[in-house]
């Protein structure tokens, strides 16, 4: 059974440790676990969506809980090494904590992992880190929306969401909300496809195109003639008229 470490950092009270513990218990904390380090562990089975036909495969998921808290700058980067994907999460409802995503959490896992040795990153270019958008059931709560209003806020928008994506070349965006199990199992569902099936499916489309760009070469090429016009004009009906002399007659009397 093939094992995958999955670490999820972002800031505090944004929703990791509910968001590890509703998918591995399928229960919703009511109240608030501040963290420091732990782990959860938990098997998932997924079929190879490139392959609808093949069976499920089992997977040994390693979820590693992170504090967020600036005392622990110095602490949390041990958990990072042989990770196979990180999670940051940001809450929809906090701006503060997505702007974090681009100011704290993307710079510290990027200068505290080696990503050369991971051929998610080899084979895709990308980056193996999911964004997670958090207590996503907020953006219909008419109370929450009220709160961002007066403080002249707002909630992350999805544009926001994707430019950040595309800008760091991260490998996708999932939203979820730990309170009603909503994208929650998706989020890790992701994470396993991202780091199984992903590179998977880039180096068969790498393979793909190498072969069809062989075989466009091979192609014998067919060399254009350029033919003349070599249609006769048709001849013209009316002949031409030969010129008339004009003849000079005498008359002599006798």
């Amino acid at each position: 059974m093939r094992s995958i470490k999955c670490v999820i950092v972002g800031d505090g009270a944004v929703g990791k440790t509910s968001l590890l513990i509703s998918y591995t218990t399928n229960t919703f904390p009511q109240d608030y676990i501040p963290t420091v380090f732990d782990n959860y562990s938990t098997t998932i089975a997924l079929p190879d969506p490139y392959n609808p036909d093949s069976e499920p495969q089992i997977f040994k998921l390693n979820l590693w809980d992170t504090a967020g808290q600036e005392e622990y700058d110095r602490l949390r980067p041990l958990s990072y090494p042989q990770t196979d994907i990180f999670l940051i999460c940001f809450s929809v409802n906090e701006p503060n904590s997505f702007e974090n995503v681009y100011d704290k959490w993307f710079p510290e896992i990027k200068h505290s992992t080696n990503f050369e040795n991971l051929d998610l990153y080899h084979q895709s270019g990308k980056l193996p880190i999911l964004l997670v958008g958090t207590k996503a059931d907020l953006r219909d709560d008419d109370h929450e929306r009220d709160r961002l209003q007066e403080s002249n806020s707002d909630f992350v928008s999805q544009q926001q969401i994707q430019e950040l994506v595309n800008k760091l070349g991260l490998m996708g965006y999932v939203e979820c909300s730990a309170a009603t199990q909503v994208g929650v199992r998706e989020v890790f569902e992701k994470a396993v496809d991202c780091v199984v099936f992903e590179p998977d499916r880039l180096v068969r489309e790498s393979l793909q195109q190498k072969q069809q760009a062989q075989d466009s070469q091979q192609k014998p090429k067919t060399k254009q003639v350029n033919k003349k016009n070599t249609t006769a004009q048709p001849e013209s009906s009316t002949k031409p008229q030969k010129s008339k002399r004009s003849i000079k007659r005498k008359c002599t009397i006798l």
